[in-house]
């Protein structure tokens, strides 16, 4: 795994990619991951006119309106500086797919591979770039990870977001059956078969309360939308009044049991 070597200091500034579903759904994931990274000694710096990455017209095979919504993003980070996304599906079509969307485009294809080589998803910042070793301020806790398909596949982020959380002293990591497996999300796929969505979501609900573990964490928004709807709609079928299945990004988490007084 690369990280920053002991000689070299890492970066002062970087820039925040939120994500579509984080500014949308769960703004405050995306507050508590800035200041994450502000505990850290680093600068944030928020290009207010970002937009969506492009990913729901690219994978839904319309390149041209995907070049549009991309073409406007590699406007908005003319420092040099690292590019963190709090999520591996956003951070993966920015970092893999930027450079083949612009492959006929001399000029944006140069800025795509540049940009490319600056994007981490947070939790690979994390580990990779500042060998973040979390002081955990937390009671004892067990807690699941789930990681989308696009983090686990394109980014292997997978790994440092389990790290992070193995590196929790008081933190019981629980194992999954089908960890690798879809939460059925998928963007549009989840509105295009929703039938199909449904059962694999199902599947993965049940999966997770299986494990007993006390909340689901993951680094990606939209299957966290996904899974803790799902589980919601559950609750809602069979009475309950309290979540059988709590959850919250990452970076939340993090936060809250590396700060003394909100430690729990």
């Amino acid at each position: 795994m690369t990280r920053t070597p002991p000689n070299q200091t890492p970066p002062r500034d970087v820039y925040f990619f939120a994500t579509c579903v984080v500014d949308q759904f769960f703004p405050g994931a995306g507050m508590d991951a800035i200041t994450l990274l502000e505990r850290q000694g680093l600068r944030v710096h928020f290009p207010e006119q970002q937009t969506c990455c492009g990913q729901p017209a690219y994978t839904s095979g319309f390149p041209d309106e995907a070049r549009k919504v991309a073409a406007h993003q590699l406007t908005l980070f003319p420092n040099d500086w690292p590019v963190v996304v709090p999520s591996g599906s956003c951070a993966g079509m920015m970092k893999h797919h930027y450079p083949t969307l612009f492959a006929s485009d001399p000029a944006r294809k140069a800025q795509a591979d540049a940009l490319s080589g600056r994007i981490y998803e947070l939790t690979q910042f994390l580990v990779e770039v500042l060998n973040f070793k979390p002081e955990d301020c937390g009671s004892d806790c067990t807690v699941v990870l789930h990681t989308s398909c696009s983090a686990r596949r394109e980014m292997n982020v997978h790994v440092t977001g389990r790290q992070l959380l193995g590196d929790l002293a008081k933190v019981t990591v629980a194992q999954q059956d089908h960890e690798s497996e879809c939460c059925g999300f998928g963007g549009t796929f989840s509105v295009k078969q929703p039938e199909i969505s449904g059962a694999m979501v199902e599947d993965k609900v049940k999966a997770l309360k299986a494990t007993s573990a006390e909340r689901v964490v993951s680094a990606d928004c939209g299957c966290l939308m996904n899974i803790l709807g799902h589980a919601a709609w559950k609750d809602q079928q069979e009475g309950r009044t309290q979540p059988a299945l709590p959850g919250e990004h990452i970076a939340s988490f993090l936060l809250r049991r590396t700060s003394k007084e909100t430690a729990r």
